[in-house]
């Protein structure tokens, strides 16, 4: 692995995601949290599209998205990254703390832009506090961008349709906030977006300082190859 090349792609694509970001919030703050044409229209397809058996499904998955299963999910995907003891109680920690760390941030941000929700009375769930950005949709997509680097410090070649899963889940549980009627879709593009900011600082940081001796051996690594032996004539 190459930590170098890995730090500057994670670093601009965090730089590109914190950039459209703050975009975004500057411009919700600027209509002073009143939605989009595009989050009316999806809002309202939510609204004339909701039969018992989807919304059932949506409540079951949107609840995936808080409490327990996100840190729950962090910590396998840092004992599945980490090499040895010390190596797995390390990246399972860093990952608690970039999940952890994160939900903090965007708990300041959501409380600066104070957004207000869609109205009540169309919500068919639970919620509380501001709306932008989404909780759930950033913790479900801080969780999987974890997960996702995991599979690929563990298996980088392969193992797609996990990979494929974990990227499915991550942008679904963001989904059913909209289907739900509890957020507008911005609240939950901004909280995609704030997810692939704070990952690109965290893998950034991780690729510069995260000890090798941590991680599994990729491609190349390992014991060098024999030397070629010396000919003369």
């Amino acid at each position: 692995m190459n930590r170098r090349r890995v730090a500057e792609f994670a670093g601009s694509a965090g730089l590109g995601a914190w950039a459209a970001f703050g975009l975004l919030a500057l411009l919700v703050s600027g209509r002073h949290g009143a939605p989009l044409a595009l989050d009316r229209t999806l809002h309202a397809w939510s609204l004339g599209h909701r039969p018992d058996v989807a919304v059932a499904v949506a409540r079951g998955i949107t609840m995936t998205g808080t409490g327990v299963v996100p840190y729950a999910l962090v910590v396998l995907a840092g004992l599945l990254a980490g090499r040895g003891r010390r190596g797995r109680a390390g990246t399972v920690l860093l990952g608690i703390l970039c999940l952890a760390l994160g939900q903090a941030l965007r708990y300041g941000v959501m409380a600066l832009v104070a957004r207000p929700r869609p109205p009540e009375q169309d919500w068919e769930t639970l919620a509380s506090g501001w709306s932008f950005p989404s909780g759930h949709s950033t913790t479900a997509a801080l969780t999987a961008g974890l997960v996702l680097l995991a599979l690929a410090v563990r298996v980088p070649h392969g193992g797609w349709i996990w990979r494929a899963t974990v990227a499915c889940w991550g942008g679904a549980v963001g989904l059913t906030r909209v289907f739900l009627g509890v957020h507008w879709f911005t609240d939950v593009l901004g909280g995609w977006l704030f997810a692939v900011g704070w990952l690109g600082v965290c893998g950034c940081a991780a690729a510069r300082w995260l000890p090798v001796a941590w991680l599994p051996p990729g491609p190349g690594d390992g014991a060098e190859a024999p030397d070629r032996p010396v000919t003369t004539g």
